[in-house]
């Protein structure tokens, strides 16, 4: 009894919960990072199109995958208090509001067309962009369905799935998008269109590998899945009213960061091509934080269903420790090889703009190494706070940092005219903040009174 008392919140716990999803976001990144490498070398236009198109489909699906992914944390909670027949229909009713959902979705394209229009990026980029945001969101219910048993695996603790569907889904992603961004062996060179093609094709291979592991008889047996096909009101209601905040702030924060990546675009092709070499990187740091986000969140949702509040601050500072392990590394390549993180997206023979964005992209590396490690400690409190069914003040708080940000962003940009460089100081400055704002709500301990089991 002590030794699992002792491994219970412990790094070790932590590392078996979060070391999967690293790895399962790092193929997810890698899917991302390859895609605007390949296109990288038929243009710039192309490689910021790819970015800016496919975070405009991740920002308009953002509520309905924040309000869902309460999911891990609901589930985890009905685990550690015992009644794990609950988990699978948590999955169920989930499925239900995606597929509700879908239609919603859909109708916001020509909302997004008008808004690539008015955000005065360039005509290359912009008939690229068309193309590959169109082609993502009718593919975006699958993408849902996804998440949505990933949740599931992720509460229960069981991620090495959530990780093997990943590496499944890169393996195929790399390999479709190389073929037919180029028109290897025979194909058709379909560039953008390609691009989106290998990203849908990796999508329903991990949604095969998730379904199929769902269904396997151990776990029909030990969650009494064959049960949990019914609609379950009590659920829905706790997936809208603690979901519900989690999908508003997902949305919002994202909506701010699409916007601030817009403002820098349109100061011109060259300061879009830096800020999105630096948040291709960006992008990649992220990756072992989004691991340690799962871990904490299923962790605490797990402990505070059980009642062990104790067990979940102990996870909340090994959460902490892990993060600042996999930053130290992110720091260390942003202060000392920015130039060569640029270069990767150096196109073939050459570009103009690119070597006139270079500089600014390695000045901005440098300066994000100044957050690396705060953000480790930003995404464990949120996601702490999260996991304990803390959603509404986290929500107020992250929306109302970054919109903020956002604001300023576009004072300085376009009001005082101070340029990328300052501009990109401020961001990072302001920033740094935030950390600090969400440790001082989580100890509160506000969190430790609310009822969601």
């Amino acid at each position: 009894m002590k030794s699992n008392i002792e491994y219970s919140g412990s790094i070790r716990e932590m590392i078996s919960i979060a070391l999967p999803m690293v790895v399962s976001n790092a193929c997810e990144t890698v899917m991302t990072f390859t895609d605007r490498l390949f296109l990288s070398k038929l243009g710039m236009p192309q490689m910021s199109a790819a970015m800016g198109g496919g975070l405009s489909v991740f920002f308009i699906t953002t509520f309905f995958i924040g309000m869902l992914g309460y999911g891990t944390a609901l589930t985890a909670q009905y685990y550690g208090a015992g009644e794990k027949w609950k988990c699978p229909k948590v999955l169920t009713n989930a499925l239900i509001i995606a597929v509700l959902a879908y239609p919603l979705l859909l109708w916001c394209k020509p909302l997004m067309h008008t808004l690539f229009i008015k955000q005065g990026i360039s005509e290359g980029q912009l008939y690229y962009q068309l193309i590959y945001f169109d082609i993502l969101l009718y593919a975006s219910i699958l993408s849902l369905a996804r998440g949505v048993f990933s949740n599931f695996f992720s509460g229960i603790g069981k991620t090495r799935v959530v990780m093997i569907a990943s590496f499944s889904a890169m393996f195929v992603n790399v390999i479709v998008s190389y073929v037919l961004i180029f028109g290897h062996y025979g194909f058709p060179q379909l560039g953008m269109k390609g691009a989106a093609i290998g990203t849908i094709s990796g999508t329903v291979f991990a949604l095969s590998v998730l379904i199929f592991t769902y269904f396997r008889s151990s776990l029909m047996k030990d969650y009494s899945i064959k049960d949990s096909f019914t609609f379950d009101f009590e659920i829905i209601k706790k997936l809208f009213r603690f979901g519900t905040p989690s999908g508003i702030e997902f949305f919002m924060v994202l909506f701010s960061f699409t916007m601030v990546i817009a403002l820098f675009h349109a100061q011109g092709p060259v300061t879009a091509a830096a800020t999105t070499i630096m948040f291709n990187w960006d992008h990649v740091s992220f990756v072992p934080l989004i691991g340690v986000e799962i871990g904490v969140t299923s962790l605490v949702g797990r402990y505070v269903g059980a009642g062990r509040h104790d067990i979940a601050e102990k996870a909340v500072k090994s959460g902490i420790k892990l993060g600042w392990m996999f930053s130290a590394i992110i720091l260390f390549l942003f202060i000392f090889f920015p130039g060569a993180l640029s270069d990767v997206f150096r196109p073939d023979g050459g570009s103009e703009i690119y070597t006139q964005a270079r500089p600014l992209s390695v000045f901005m590396l440098r300066i994000a190494s100044v957050y690396i490690m705060l953000e480790a400690v930003m995404v464990v409190y949120m996601c702490a706070l999260k996991g304990a069914g803390d959603t509404f003040w986290s929500m107020i708080i992250n929306v109302s940092y970054h919109w903020s940000i956002l604001a300023l962003l576009y004072v300085v940009l376009n009001v005082i005219n101070a340029g990328p460089e300052a501009a990109w100081i401020f961001v990072v400055a302001v920033f740094t903040l935030l950390p600090f704002i969400l440790r001082f709500r989580f100890n509160s301990g506000k969190w430790k009174s609310i009822s969601t089991v």
